[in-house]
């Protein structure tokens, strides 16, 4: 357990604010402790790998992520009009979170059709989103994006190319109206591609919902979170990575590689805040992943995937 989680768990949270640790990451390591929720989530391997951007990009303006062993490319889609309008790939937080529920309602039912509306308000609303105002106008325009957007993965397997030159969805997220985004709807379903389906049943990462929503309005630190519970259960030894490596895979926004390790030093303190198994250290020319248990225990997952109810957290 790290030493965050060992300080809430010893003296309590009134005690552990006293401490010289950034009162967000006490907040983000008690919440997820007390939660009780039990729920698991879902992404293909490929999102732990390589992720959107964080921030706007110029709408006409693709979104590439080029690591040892994916590519990510996310080209821009278009609206139609006249002319046709450039609406620019996807970002953010609300992006992955919507990413995020679509894969997981996809290997929870089986199904590529995923059920919208009513049930992507709850899993917001589960996750602490507002549904309204502001909050629910950035999850339209999200889902407009990934809706209307070409990503695609490349993924080496030894000499051979993976999942390449892909769509995400078959079908839409949304149903444009005549207004402004007011009267935007969302459709019943969404369907997700058929070759992606397939890879995401291959290769699916478990994470933890409650986890999640501790962290769901840090991009970075979902993006930092969902690599760790990908990277650390399969290790055999410790695992050194540079600095250069991981702003290569997490710093693309960055121009200097200090500015970078100076953020992503914060991001991952707060990404094991709620990861209380993970073992990272890190040092002057990075860091060192070491071998730790899955943030969902084998046992949790089978009863997920059957359809049964995990234990919830003690």
């Amino acid at each position: 357990m790290g030493a965050v989680h060992q300080l809430l768990m010893e003296f309590g949270k009134e005690e552990a604010v006293k401490a010289d640790v950034d009162r967000r990451v006490i907040e983000a390591a008690a919440a997820y402790l007390a939660s009780e929720e039990s729920e698991i989530g879902f992404l293909y391997s490929g999102w732990a790998q390589a992720a959107l951007p964080h921030r706007r990009l110029p709408d006409d303006a693709p979104w590439q992520v080029i690591t040892n062993h994916v590519t990510l490319l996310v080209q821009p889609g278009m609206r139609p009009g006249k002319p046709p309008v450039s609406i620019g790939v996807p970002y953010g937080s609300r992006a992955r979170l919507i990413l995020l529920y679509l894969q997981s309602e996809a290997l929870r039912t089986g199904r590529r059709d995923i059920s919208l509306g009513r049930s992507l308000h709850a899993w917001l609303r589960r996750l602490g989103i507002p549904i309204g105002g502001r909050s629910m106008q950035d999850v339209r325009d999200q889902a407009e994006r990934i809706s209307r957007c070409r990503m695609s993965f490349d993924v080496m397997q030894g000499n051979r190319l993976g999942l390449a030159n892909q769509t995400i969805l078959d079908t839409a997220m949304f149903v444009k109206g005549d207004g402004d985004s007011p009267g935007d709807q969302f459709i019943e379903t969404a369907t997700l591609s058929e070759v992606f389906f397939n890879q995401l049943k291959r290769h699916p990462v478990p994470i933890e919902e409650s986890a999640i929503k501790q962290i769901a309005n840090n991009s970075l630190a979902l993006d930092v979170y969902c690599w760790l519970a990908y990277r650390l259960h399969v290790l055999n030894a410790p695992t050194p990575i540079s600095w250069s490596a991981l702003k290569e895979q997490f710093g693309q926004g960055f121009g200097r590689l200090d500015h970078f390790r100076k953020q992503f030093r914060h991001t991952l303190v707060m990404a094991l805040s709620v990861y209380p198994a993970a073992s990272v250290d890190v040092h002057e020319r990075g860091v060192t992943l070491n071998p730790s248990p899955a943030p969902v225990a084998p046992k949790t997952l089978r009863l997920a995937t059957v359809g049964g109810r995990a234990p919830a957290k003690r």
